[in-house]
């Protein structure tokens, strides 16, 4: 039964396939024009992946006075589906190729948006997060009158504070490698900034715990009294003041 099922779904992923290709040859001998308008009926419809297929076919053409038109349909397309890697590329063969288009404004917004969509955890690497914030940069830089602008300001908050909390958890991994002065380094750069957060928190704790496993005391008491300012009601200020207490009185003894 499980074999009939698989031979099943092997015939239909052939016909599929084969109407697609069917497909693609009969939109390859239309005009240009029909192919817009097809695309376009499409697009308004929300059939965004078989509007990208007649919207290509423009683009490829590359001999027409709507070929930007089509190319930014074409990315939208693509951003719609949320295929931010490909609608990225879309947009900025946009902007290379029609750097005067009505709509580039909104071609770099939503290439900083991809960038954005695509980027990774904070446990991981931020290459996209850098680039989402660089493009979104650019926008500011190019566009400065643009009603968006309220939105990339919140978003580029979002994305640095994204890298900050990167930046936390690498120093959370070298403090677990027990690699504390690599661990200091970052976890003193976030408690530098003084945001007051749970980032900040977070990095006063472990780097307390660093100095209470070096026997520091004066060092743990700085870190403390910080705690004990900004973070008064905390469980994890009351744990370092009762390790201090008990740190105090073994190097008493």
């Amino acid at each position: 039964m499980k074999m009939k099922n698989y031979f099943k779904i092997i015939a239909l992923t052939a016909i599929l396939t084969v109407v697609g290709c069917s497909n693609t040859k009969l939109y390859e001998s239309w005009s240009a024009e029909k192919k817009m308008n097809r695309a376009n009926k499409f697009y308004e419809k929300g059939k965004f992946s078989k509007a990208a297929e007649l919207y290509e076919l423009v683009v490829f053409e590359r001999n027409l006075s709507e070929t930007a038109f089509a190319q930014m349909r074409l990315a939208n397309c693509y951003f719609n589906d949320k295929k931010y890697l490909e609608a990225r590329i879309e947009y900025q063969e946009l902007i290379k190729l029609f750097p005067d288009y009505d709509e580039i404004a909104t071609a770099q917004y939503r290439i900083g948006l991809c960038y954005m969509y695509d980027s990774l955890d904070p446990h991981y690497t931020q290459e996209e997060t850098v680039l989402a914030i660089e493009a979104f940069e650019t926008f500011l830089e190019r566009f400065p009158s643009d009603t968006r602008r309220t939105e990339v300001f919140e978003y580029l908050k979002e994305m640095n504070y994204k890298l900050l909390t990167a930046r936390y958890y690498r120093g959370y991994i070298y403090y677990r490698m027990q690699d504390f002065s690599s661990a200091l380094l970052y976890l003193n750069e976030i408690i530098e900034l003084g945001n007051h957060d749970e980032l900040e928190e977070n990095s006063l704790y472990y780097k307390s715990k660093i100095y209470l496993y070096r026997k520091d005391a004066q060092a743990v008491l700085r870190s403390l009294e910080r705690m004990k300012g900004y973070f008064p009601d905390s469980k994890k200020t009351r744990k370092i003041e009762k390790e201090y207490n008990k740190l105090l009185k073994k190097l008493e003894s």
